[in-house]
């Protein structure tokens, strides 16, 4: 079996959990105006979406550090971790139309959180170690299917949710969705340590590191702690849209046509940029591609709570731009990571990083929609999250200026266990 098979296999895993995250929007207001003699509010089901996303991007580094004998996916392979996400997405997102409580609906949302965080750790992991040749392009490919697969699904959650109801919707899809991830891991394997591909026809424009750092060598680099930082502040503004875009469209007064418009344009956009991002910074090289979309983004959002409002057309076209200049983070991170700390133990050197995504989604769903209920407007919002995306970009900057990470000041913790 060559390694596109094992490539798309997991592309189709990641489609199904990004249904999780990206129909989320369709539900929140029918779970508020299901709970309404409870008192929910916009703001307390929109805490369950951070601590979905939470939750999940803290699981595995948290495994990592307390349990450092366990068998990770590194080393276990993805086939079991896969089988056992899909039950994990099947029983947390099928059981939430039937919660009586916040904290039962925040609970189960977390337990699909957990395992759509070990599919996506297994998607990332596909994409460096089976391409390293390819790594931008690959990555690209792979998170594509995590943020373009809404764009078909969303029209359909959202005649269902219409036609059977939000409870009835999230039972057939958490079971539909736990199914396919699990038969998709099937046909996922790690390479054998020999394994060894051709250099690229064209010599990419990126540093590689010729050593492999483990996840506890990573931690006591300084480098580690500027690049979460920097995902930190490029991630809120995207998480925020993700979570916030029926409610911001039905204060703009958007109409449900074109809402419907934006729900299907913005995952493609969002899944393109991963593949479009990815191939141009294997020739421009990541910074400068970082740099560059980054900008943009703080741009786009800007322009998306002022210029937004004067139109239905204007929305969607504002909407889709912030999707196409925020999705490339999840490949250019998790690409430079690889390209510092080496590809040997890179699932789990990239969750420590993809944990600052949980960080972001606290603020971007939570306490965006608490601002927005004390306000009246998603103007802060907004504006906090433009002005934390161009820090992102001015950041991205000095990337490229940073020493590469060293294992000479850490020799003397050598004997600290390594998981590859």
């Amino acid at each position: 079996m060559n390694r596109w098979v094992r490539l798309w296999s997991a592309f189709v895993a990641m489609i199904m959990i990004g249904n999780l995250q990206y129909a989320w929007t369709l539900f929140a207001q029918p779970m508020v105006t299901a709970h309404a003699q409870q008192h929910w509010r916009l703001s307390d089901v929109q805490w369950g979406f951070g601590l979905f996303i939470a939750i999940g991007t803290w699981t595995v580094p948290l495994l990592a550090l307390s349990l450092p004998g366990w068998m990770f996916i590194d080393k276990a392979g993805p086939r079991i971790w896969m089988i056992l996400s899909g039950a994990l997405c099947a029983v947390g997102w099928g059981s939430l139309g039937q919660v009586h409580s916040l904290t039962s609906f925040y609970l189960l949302y977390s337990l699909a959180g957990i395992g759509v965080a070990c599919v996506y750790a297994c998607g990332v992991a596909m994409a460096v170690k089976w391409f390293p040749d390819r790594r931008g392009i690959a990555s690209g490919i792979i998170t594509a299917g995590y943020g373009m697969g809404a764009a078909a699904f969303n029209p359909l959650f959202d005649r269902l949710i219409h036609n059977i109801g939000y409870s009835q919707t999230f039972l057939w899809t958490g079971l539909s969705h736990g199914a396919l991830i699990a038969l998709a891991g099937l046909l996922m394997t790690n390479p054998p340590a020999d394994y060894k591909v051709a250099p690229a026809a064209v010599k990419p424009k990126v540093r590689r590191h010729d050593l492999d750092f483990t996840y506890t060598e990573m931690l006591r680099t300084p480098q580690f702690y500027f690049l979460f930082l920097a995902m930190l502040s490029m991630g809120i503004g995207g998480l925020m849209v993700t979570a916030q875009l029926k409610p911001v469209a039905t204060n703009f007064k958007v109409g449900e046509a074109a809402l419907t418009i934006a729900l299907i344009l913005t995952p493609l956009a969002n899944g393109f940029s991963r593949i479009l991002w990815g191939w141009v910074s294997d020739y421009l090289g990541r910074e400068r591609t970082m740099f560059t979309a980054f900008l943009l983004q703080a741009i786009f959002l800007l322009g998306a709570t002022t210029l937004g409002r004067t139109g239905d057309g204007m929305f969607v076209l504002l909407m889709v731009l912030v999707f196409l200049t925020w999705g490339e983070l999840y490949v250019l991170f998790p690409a430079v990571l690889a390209d510092l700390y080496g590809h040997k133990n890179a699932a789990f050197n990239y969750s420590f990083l993809y944990s600052a995504k949980g960080v972001a989604s606290l603020l971007g769903s939570g306490i965006a929609a608490t601002l927005f209920e004390k306000t009246g407007t998603w103007n802060y919002a907004f504006f906090g999250s433009a002005v934390l995306a161009l820090l992102s970009a001015l950041m991205a900057l000095y990337v490229r200026r940073m020493r590469l990470p060293q294992k000479s000041a850490l020799r003397a913790f050598s004997a600290q266990p390594s998981l590859g």
